[in-house]
């Protein structure tokens, strides 16, 4: 006889383990199926050589102690465990084309007097700008993130925060580059506004939701930039404690197959071995493409999933560098975070805008004395890599790194005579490990959309089945899928009664 929960959530991103603990909490049984064999996603980690890599970015928001945006700090108290963390003084240094270096310094003022030093003819725009993405940040702080699909909910915070809701109506259909062009002329202003919005978005400022942009913008200086001691990986670690702790469970690999339709319904969920489990209501925290596509067998694709798919596409996978390096290369000022990009017209190409974090800088523990860890990312399409032997592969991924090692050379001389280790990922080393389709990071517009207003929420065409993580509102980001998890959660516990 199949085991019952009061809900099953398949994989272990943030997103799902955000939905898991919030309901444990609550009281529900939850199972959490977990393919790999630790949790995360691609907010998980791997160790080698005596260095304990990031899977994905550095760059964490969300761990502030103040106003309700802090949804990874309010995520892991909610289940009784806390997590250290360290706060970076620099958001992101940015060296761009024509010389173009800004630093976003997490005090507010210093970054504004910053950027107009280097456009100061455009003083007034730029400050009205952020201004009006501290505008959207005030809105959302002032109230509980929880689910808009729950009437109740909307009610209650309309009432309270009524200027607030107000101000989110508004801004929910226009994107960050509507904004930017009625206060900013200088093209290359303009640029700088794209690759702020590209930096995490994976797309233009005319293709980014002003909502977002209002989060990020803001929060980086209200709450800040915060890396958990120990690693990304230990957000995860973390909250699988927490969802322990309060009674629930998770099981690493345990691969599911396929979701169990009865009578129209979602009822439990076959694993790879055979296993059945069966639930009230089941999350996916895959994509929805893998959802729809696979988990769903030949169920057909409901005409809400054809629109979205006709809204967005999979945005590309991502080529990593994990090297370990002499200390001595990397200057004790460097930032952890840097983004570099030579040419304007590539910002959106394959190895165009390249990615380094240096945890490192803010955590030494992750490395051996007298070395430094860089992750060094860049966009790249899992079409690339297909159908390849293996030794083309592995001689195609040789010539990648020794190309951003070359980039990276530039800004650390002597890097690579310096180098310890080094393991090279591409898309399908992302496809492997994190069970994405692709690869990839979720979804992007395929062409301009209305802001925020075409993105799913939770709940699916399939009673009884839910979606959480980067293909729901509000979108990619670990703060994002943190959204999504409470969003997902306070549904499914309206439905349930609890």
């Amino acid at each position: 006889m199949a085991l019952s929960y009061d809900v099953i959530v398949i994989g272990s991103g943030i997103g799902g383990l955000v939905t898991a603990t919030q309901l444990a909490a609550k009281g529900s049984q939850v199972l959490v199926l977990e393919s790999y064999i630790i949790p995360g996603g691609s907010a998980g980690y791997f160790e080698s050589n005596g260095y304990r890599f990031d899977v994905g970015a550095s760059m964490i928001f969300g761990f502030g102690d103040q106003g309700t945006t802090n949804l990874l700090t309010r995520a892991l108290a909610a289940v009784n465990v806390s997590l250290e963390t360290i706060p970076d003084p620099v958001q992101i240094h940015y060296r761009l084309p024509g010389g173009l270096e800004v630093q976003v310094h997490r005090d507010y003022d210093k970054f504004l007097q910053e950027l107009t030093a280097k456009f100061p003819h455009e003083r007034e725009g730029i400050a009205q700008f952020y201004g009006e993405c501290w505008q959207v940040f005030n809105c959302l702080n002032a109230m509980e993130l929880l689910s808009l699909e729950e009437f109740g909910y909307l009610m209650r915070v309309f009432f309270q925060h009524p200027l607030a809701c107000l101000g989110l109506v508004k801004y929910l259909p226009q994107n960050a580059g509507d904004i930017a062009r009625k206060y900013i002329k200088d093209p290359a202003l303009l640029k700088f506004i794209d690759i702020e919005c590209y930096c995490w978005s994976v797309v233009p400022a005319d293709m980014t939701p002003a909502i977002n942009a209002g989060m990020v913008f803001s929060d980086r200086h209200y709450g800040g930039i915060n890396y958990p001691k120990g690693g990304v990986g230990q957000i995860a670690q973390k909250l699988v404690e927490g969802l322990e702790k309060a009674g629930s469970e998770i099981k690493y690999k345990s691969k599911v197959s396929k979701i169990i339709i009865e009578n129209n319904r979602a009822v439990g969920v076959e694993l790879a071995t055979g296993e059945i489990y069966r639930a009230k209501r089941i999350v996916s925290n895959a994509t929805r493409w893998d959802t729809f596509d696979k988990l769903l067998g030949d169920v057909p694709l409901p005409p809400k999933e054809q629109k979205w798919r006709q809204n967005y596409r999979k945005s590309p996978s991502f080529l990593s560098l994990h090297l370990g390096v002499g200390a001595s290369v990397i200057p004790p000022n460097t930032a952890c975070h840097q983004i570099i990009l030579e040419d304007w017209q590539q910002m959106e190409d394959p190895e165009g805008t390249l990615f380094v974090s240096i945890p490192t800088l803010l955590d030494p523990d992750l490395a051996p004395s007298g070395f430094h860890i860089v992750h060094a990312f860049t966009p790249h399409w899992v079409d690339d890599w297909r159908g390849l032997a293996p030794k083309e592969y592995e001689q195609r991924k040789e010539e990648a790194a020794g190309r951003i090692i070359q980039r990276l050379e530039k800004i650390f001389p002597g890097l690579d005579a310096q180098l310890d280790f080094m393991e090279v990922g591409t898309p399908r080393s992302h496809r492997r490990f994190l069970n994405r389709v692709d690869g990839s990071y979720g979804p992007i517009p395929q062409r301009r959309l209305w802001g925020l207003l075409p993105m799913p929420f939770n709940r699916t065409s399939i009673p009884g089945l839910y979606c959480v993580g980067d293909s729901t509102f509000p979108g990619q980001g670990l703060n994002a899928v943190a959204f999504s998890g409470f969003a997902c959660a306070h549904r499914i516990a309206v439905d349930l009664g609890f």
